[in-house]
This record gives structure tokens, sequence and C-alpha cells, in this order.
């Protein structure tokens, strides 16, 4: 039998971006919050501190802050007739694992969506009609709008810190910013990040085309900032170890340097680690969170009893603890039916990679968010009847690591081993540059997650499914895209170059790196026929249970997803604050 804990206010599962903020939000009404944390407790230091961090081997190879599938993971198969077999090597992403999360080991590109991207398919059926939308594509409004969520996009980007140039403020557009963004109400809290070699050429050759490119918006501090909370940020110093790392520097934003010191000098907010939440508890009529059960840090059976509880894990987990809780229907592909596990989507990206004779960059002065970037092919610049696609892409040159084990491009036909593949790096190493797409990924009836009916975990429960494919809708976007990088690259005159795209033929790989954006299965709406979550991402079965995260998005956005999740946290918090906890129940009537 499992033990009780004394009963709290608030449980927030998981400790990573989302529930970090909203610790700070509910323990600002006097609530009394537990977080529990299924990974390790994470400080900067003595965790982060340099030299230890900076271990390519520990960390960019062998994953040292991710899960370890044999602990955590999910099974994975292309179509509904397929059978899956469980993700055991980590590869396509990397769930983050410990109090941070993903948050930890990010590289930082922090964006707001395009306003269009919000109402998609309204946007769609409105400017293009609805017949150019294929039968089998699901896309959705997010029933929340660009204006509605703009202060919560500010406040986030002045807690997270981060460095860019706005190009609209107020509706005025703004020289050397991206003049293709929503509106915003004030500058971004720092400026840009100084720039590298790399980025100076591709904004040479990108304006001689006619393009408008703008610094990239990064979670890498350009000079000492603190944030509303009173944390204090160091300027980056372009160390390269980013993407997989914990930052050394407190130059790279994360939950420890935005936000954690500050919840946990609150006296009503305690976290628990190595605590790994099994199941939502529901009332007799399961209409009513009681709490959760989880297994502890010396392994034993907990119940948590709370009166609130906030999921705010990495987005797979989420919708695993939704369906392991019966906590909403199940997605059914065949029906159409069910609405838990719906519309799962990715990230659609590809690059050329350039090799320079005569050019020489120093790819150890890199940061995660450092990069040039073009918007002119995002989702509001396209026409989709006329290229016969829905999404968007930006591009971008970056330089981000040297670190010799993960970033040793060579060029085509040079030798993987031997002398002649020691010729070939000496020749290539600090001479190449790449430059980037990273495009949305659209949500289709048969992309979703289920439990797996053969597959289970340590604790006896079914493993997550995860069914998807890519689509020829997103391979045209990513060929459209390949034509314009292919464009850009012949203009910056490299020696040799190499372009990476998915084609017609191509199938989801779960063995190379792509990114950590996974988004759906518990997504938001207006329709409970149609969505697990209303527009305050509250569930629309069970009133106290909240989810937070990328898991909302009803199809992927063409951007990095961070940006959007901490403003979608603010928003639900706010109601939460303003609304739920003065007459808790539903927020939204279905």
């Amino acid at each position: 039998m499992a033990k009780t804990n004394s009963p709290v206010d608030v449980v927030l599962v998981g400790l990573g971006w989302t529930n970090s903020i909203m610790g700070m939000e509910l323990t600002e009404e006097g609530l009394s919050v537990l977080a529990l944390e299924r990974g390790e407790d994470r400080d900067t230091v003595p965790d982060f501190a340099y030299p230890k961090i900076a271990d390519e081997l520990t960390y960019g190879v062998r994953y040292q802050l991710m899960q370890r599938p044999a602990k955590s993971t999910l099974t994975i198969r292309h179509g509904v007739g397929d059978m899956a077999v469980p993700y055991r090597s980590l590869g396509s992403f990397l769930p983050g694992d410990g109090v941070g999360g993903a948050g930890v080991h990010w590289n930082g590109h922090t964006w707001r969506p395009q306003p269009q991207e919000l109402r998609l398919r309204s946007y769609v059926e409105e400017n293009f009609g609805a017949d150019i939308i294929p039968e089998e594509m699901t896309i959705q409004d997010y029933g929340v709008s660009y204006d509605e969520l703009e202060p919560f996009f500010d406040y986030f980007e002045k807690v997270a810190g981060i460095s860019g140039k706005a190009g609209n403020l107020n509706g005025e557009i703004q020289e050397g910013g991206n003049p293709f963004e929503g509106w915003r109400s004030s500058e971004y809290p720092m400026p840009p990040l100084a720039r590298t070699y790399n980025d100076v050429l591709f904004k040479e050759v990108a304006m001689d085309q006619g393009l408008h490119p703008f610094p990239l918006p990064a979670a890498n501090a350009s000079e000492a900032y603190t944030n509303p909370y009173g944390m204090q940020l160091g300027p980056c110093n372009f160390c390269g170890f980013c993407e997989r790392y914990g930052c050394l520097n407190y130059s790279k934003s994360s939950p420890q340097t935005c936000i954690l010191g500050a919840l946990k000098r609150r006296d009503n907010f305690a976290y628990r680690p190595n605590s790994e939440v099994l199941r939502v508890e529901l009332d007799n009529d399961g209409e009513r969170a009681t709490g959760v059960t989880y297994i502890d840090a010396d392994g034993n059976e907990v119940f948590q009893p709370a009166e609130l509880v906030i999921l705010g894990a990495y987005s797979l987990h989420n919708v695993h603890l939704m369906l392991l809780s019966g906590i909403g229907t199940p997605y059914d592909p065949v029906s159409g039916d069910g609405v838990v596990g719906k519309n799962y989507a990715y990230q659609m990206n590809g690059s050329s990679t350039l090799f320079f004779k005569d050019k020489e960059f120093n790819p150890f002065i890199g940061a995660g968010g450092n990069g040039e970037v073009v918007n002119d092919f995002g989702v509001e610049q396209i026409d989709f009847g006329q290229e016969g696609f829905i999404g968007g892409s930006y591009l971008n040159a970056a330089m981000t690591n040297g670190q010799p084990i993960r970033n040793m491009p060579l060029p085509e036909g040079a030798p993987a081993w031997g002398r002649g593949w020691k010729q070939a790096v000496q020749e290539s190493y600090g001479h190449v540059m790449t430059v980037g797409s990273h495009g949305s990924n659209m949500a289709y009836r048969d992309c979703y997650l289920d439990l797996d009916p053969n597959y289970t975990d340590d604790h006896g429960r079914p493993l997550m499914r995860m069914t998807f494919d890519w689509k020829d809708n997103d391979v045209r976007m990513t060929q459209f895209m390949k034509q314009k990088i292919d464009t850009l690259s012949k203009a910056l005159g490299p020696d040799d170059y190499k372009l990476s795209f998915k084609d017609f033929d191509s199938h989801y790989d779960v063995r190379p790196y792509q990114t950590t954006h996974n988004v759906g299965g518990a997504i938001m709406g207006t329709d409970p026929s149609s969505s697990a979550l209303n527009r305050y991402l509250q569930s629309w079965d069970v009133h106290n249970v909240f989810v937070m995260g990328a898991s909302a998005f009803p199809q992927n956005i063409q951007y990095n997803p961070t940006g959007l999740v901490g403003a979608l946290t603010y928003w639900a918090a706010k109601a939460i604050r303003e609304q739920y906890l003065p007459n808790p129940g539903p927020l939204v009537q279905a």
C-alpha cells in the first residue's frame, strides 16, 4: 500500500521551464507548492562548474544530462499497420533529465511564432481556401491569439534574458530586426550577440539577394543582466559548450540561471528530485484529480494529495501520464475520435555545409544562439496555393561549437578513416560554415501517440507508442527551402558544398539527431471534441489538471518552441491565479 504524504495546494510534475514558472506564480498566491522531478537535482554549482562541464565525451556524446532509454523510453513506428519497437539509443531527440529539464542543455534559440501560426487553419482557409488542405492533414487553431499572448512573450523574454533586435515595435518596422515578426511592445532585454565571421558573410550575401537578415534571438546573454526575479546573468564568452551542456558562466538562460534560485528561497515551495510520478489519481467520477502517485528516491510508492495538479514534464511524458491516468479520451486514428495523443508533430530541417580553402573560421568562438537569420520564407511570406504546400522555415548561418568529436564535417568523398581522413580533417577544420533551414511540420490523422500493447516499463506500465513519418506536404516545403539555400550557398562562393534535405522517398529515421522539438498529443483548442485542453491549458475533462509545454501545440511552428512554451505558461498561470483559484472549475464551458 502506498504511503500518503500531507496534502499540498499544488503538485508540479516536473521541474523544468514551465513548472519553475508555475512555482513562482503560484507561490506568489500564498499556495503551498511541491515539485516532483523524476531526475537528479542539478545546479550551476557544482554540476556545471568548469572544467567538469566542458567534457565533450561525457555530455556531448554520452548524453549525461539526458534521460536514459533503459529507464524511460517509448516505441516508434512509421505507420498504423507497423510493429513499433523501442527507442533504445538516443539519437533523433534528447529529452532532458533532472532539475531544469531540457532547459539545461538547449542551444537557446528563442522565437515568437508569426501571428498566423496561432490560427493556422483559419489563415489557410481565409487566404487560400479549405480545399488546399490535404484530407489527412489535421491542422487546427490554437484558440489563443498573438495579441493576447504578446504581454506574456514580452515577460518571458525579460525573465529569460533574451538578446536580439526587434523588427516590429508596436507596428513600426525597425531597421536591423526581423521585419516579418509580429508586433512587440518593447525591445529585447539585451542587444544581439557579437557577430562571428560566418554571420558577416551570410548577411552580405543575403542582402545582395534582396533578403532581410537579422541576428538570431538568443537565450545567451550579450551583456550583464538582472531579470525581474533578481537573478543575474553574465555575458556569454562564446565558449562553444551550449547544446547538450549546462552553462558554466551563468550566460545561457535556464531555469537554474533565471528562476530556481529565487523560487527555492520561498518558504511555501519544496521540491523532491528522483521522484517519478506514475499517474494522476482521480476521484470516483473521474472529473477531479485528488493528487499523484509517485516512486520516491528510496523506491517507495507514495500518494501525494493536492488540490491542483500541473503537468509540466517533457511534452511526451505529459501525454503518457494523461493516457495512463485516464484523463481525456485516447485518440483513435481510424475513426478520428478522441483527443489525447492526437496531432503529434516534429520539425522539418535541412542544411548546406560549405567548404572554403581561403577562409578561416574559428569554430570554438561560438554560442548556442549565435547566428544570422532570414525569415523571408516564413509562413506569412509564402503563397501556399502557388507553391503546393502549407508551412514555412527560417534560414540561418550559425557557428555554435568546434567540438572535435561531434563537429568534424568533411567534403563528399573524403576517406572515413586512416591517413586520408586525417588529411581531410586538417584541410577542412576551421574552413567550414553551414546554412540551415528550420521548418514547420504539420499534423496528420495518422501521426499520433498512444499506449503500446506489447511493451511495458520497469513499473509495468505500457510504454507510449509514437506513430510518425514524413509527409509529402512537408517534404515539398523543405525542397522549396533547399532551392533557396542552394542559391545562397552558390553566392557565398565555397570551393565545395553539400546539401542535406529530406526527399520524397525519405522516412523518419530515429538514429541521427534532428531536434528535441516534439510537440502535440495534448493539444489546446476551443472544442473538446478536437482538443484535450482548453485555451488556458486546462483539461476539458478534469478541471484541476493543467498541462504545460509543447504537448499543447496543434501542429509544429516553423520556429524553436521555447518562446511559445514560456508565453503559454504565463498565460495559463494568469488564468489560474485570476479565474480558477477564486472559483475552481472549468474556465471554458464545453
